[in-house]
């Protein structure tokens, strides 16, 4: 990524969808976030290796945390993590990773507690993020990163407006998750209005 080319640090202001609280993490929040990733390690493994490799202990959680604080304000990564709005339980979070070369395009990426799933909470995050990304990081593109055989990610993608991409060869997956894995690209464009969560 080109930092010349990153937008100044947009506000980290909780941001509010009908039923979920959306916001950066806090240096308090590890330990929800580390147990989240701790009990569905083996489920989140596939589509999030890096995540759940650099978290193995709850320090070590908190260490990442502190990184997407920097990451934030640097204009890297833009993580946020997903609360309930009324009981204030830890569902899961959100990113978005920009590329800051024209057209700007922004990888999102997503993942809940298993027992937060089915609910649309995912849904209802992902419209949230698009308009963040949109709106306020004036992104061009939207991708979102799907293995094949997940089809609850491709389904939340498709129930936002995500359409398919060609598949192609992408020989870095390979390398990162090992073996052949077969995964899908999904876009919304721009001008592609998303539905409201």
């Amino acid at each position: 990524m080109s930092t010349a080319a990153a937008r100044p640090a947009p506000p980290d202001t909780p941001r509010l969808t009908p039923r979920l609280l959306l916001r950066p993490y806090q240096p308090p929040d590890a330990p929800a976030f580390f147990q989240l990733l701790h009990t569905d390690q083996a489920r989140l493994r596939p589509s999030f290796p890096a995540r759940v490799a650099t978290t193995p202990t709850l320090a070590a959680a908190s260490r990442l945390l502190t990184q997407f604080h920097h990451d934030w304000h640097l204009g890297r990564l833009y993580v946020l993590g997903i609360w309930h709005g009324q009981s204030g339980e830890y569902l899961g979070d959100i990113s978005l990773k920009p590329n800051w070369a024209a057209p700007i395009t922004l990888e999102i990426g997503y993942y809940l507690a298993t027992a937060a799933e089915g609910q649309g909470y995912a849904r209802e995050a992902l419209a949230a993020a698009v308009a963040f990304g949109s709106e306020e990081l004036r992104a061009e593109r939207l991708l979102i990163r799907c293995l094949a055989d997940n089809p609850r990610s491709s389904a939340v993608a498709e129930a936002v407006g995500f359409e398919p991409l060609p598949p192609r060869p992408r020989p870095w997956l390979r390398r990162v998750l090992g073996g052949t894995p077969h995964v899908l690209y999904y876009i919304l464009r721009r001008d592609t209005a998303a539905p409201a969560p």
